[in-house]
């Protein structure tokens, strides 16, 4: 069930997740540099954080290396916490990963977050490809993935010490030192939702992938199950939106007619850069399709920065977040730039 819970706007934080979308006329170099740029805005703007997601073998983004980006990012900022939303565990050795991630928390220490999530990211055969050797991680292996990559993070930085029969006692992650990143599990159902809470995680739901209300109701299963991993560790949410402001609402829903025509396309396999919104317009849509695009439309806030807020408000209230996470995709980046932009002024960021 929904809290109900209302979310005092001043005490909400509001991050951002970029996924370096790809329009059509553009390029995916154009997109890297924008979510550079994006990053410097967020930063200005107020925002906790700025998290960069992972996809493989797309027309539709850019951000397959997101350990990559965080490093660029982090260095083109000075406040903001920057981390990836997420890297895909299955996909790799939970070393490797470490070893990416201790580095980044030496070169930008108590920045960096690390978000992991068991989604491919990719389609069956790419995700074939990305594996290092014949036979990949079993899906099943994910919750011991986690909990070996948090152990590796932990030992370098002092903070536990392998038992004395650990096959891997002698092996470290490196560069060891002081602090470690913050940890987050990515979840867009209700299986990602327990995997965090046995694991004593802060759990992130996108609820832009899984609208239909179940994330509330996994938030609440989190909150239950809760197991500290740590003294002090107390369960926390936050809840990923796609969101678009717009100085007026005539003007929110054109922008939006890019995403909503992508998901349309996406579900029917047929996906590729970002349409313009004069393109979406002028789409032959069937009645069947105006069906689907209510649907699309339904799992995103559209409007003026007050329509945003409030939805924004609601959604963290039947979550009980404490953390709004907001996507925002328009096929012209200033106005991606001015909905951030409208969205931290509603909520008075940085005030």
């Amino acid at each position: 069930m929904a809290t109900g819970k209302r979310i005092d706007p001043w005490r909400m934080k509001l991050s951002a997740l970029d996924q370096s979308p790809i329009r059509k006329g553009g390029t995916a170099a154009d997109a890297v540099r924008e979510t550079i740029e994006l990053a410097k805005c967020c930063e200005r703007f107020g925002y906790s954080r700025y998290w960069l997601a992972e996809h493989h073998n797309t027309s539709s983004f850019a951000g397959s290396t997101p350990e990559i980006l965080i490093a660029r990012v982090a260095s083109e900022t000075k406040t903001i916490r920057v981390g990836s939303g997420g890297i895909m565990l299955p996909h790799y050795s939970p070393l490797k990963v470490a070893e990416n991630f201790r580095m980044l928390e030496t070169l930008y220490p108590g920045r960096v977050d690390l978000a992991i999530g068991r989604a491919p990211g990719a389609d069956g055969r790419t995700s074939v490809a990305l594996q290092a050797g014949p036979q990949a991680w079993d899906i099943a292996a994910f919750p011991q993935q986690a909990e070996l990559l948090r152990h590796y993070l932990e030992e370098a930085a002092g903070l536990a010490e392998w038992p004395a029969t650990h096959p891997y006692r002698q092996i470290h992650a490196s560069p060891r030192g002081p602090g470690m990143p913050e940890m987050w599990m990515l979840a867009s159902s209700l299986s990602g939702a327990v995997f965090a809470a046995e694991l004593g995680l802060p759990l992130s739901f996108a609820q832009f992938i899984s609208p239909d209300g179940s994330g509330a109701e996994a938030a609440q299963t989190y909150r239950r199950q809760f197991k500290p991993h740590r003294d002090g560790d107390v369960p926390r949410v936050s809840v990923a939106v796609f969101a678009l402001a717009a100085d007026t609402e005539a003007e929110a829903e054109r922008l939006c007619l890019t995403r909503n025509l992508w998901v349309m396309q996406l579900l029917r396999n047929q996906a590729g850069p970002f349409p313009s919104p004069e393109e979406a317009a002028a789409y032959a849509y069937t009645p069947e399709d105006r069906v689907m695009l209510r649907g699309i439309a339904a799992r995103g806030i559209t409007g003026t920065a007050e329509r945003v807020r409030a939805g924004l408000e609601k959604i963290a209230g039947e979550y009980g977040a404490e953390e709004a996470v907001v996507l925002t995709i328009t096929f012209d980046f200033a106005a991606r730039v001015r909905s951030y932009e409208l969205i931290a002024k509603s909520f008075a960021l940085g005030a």
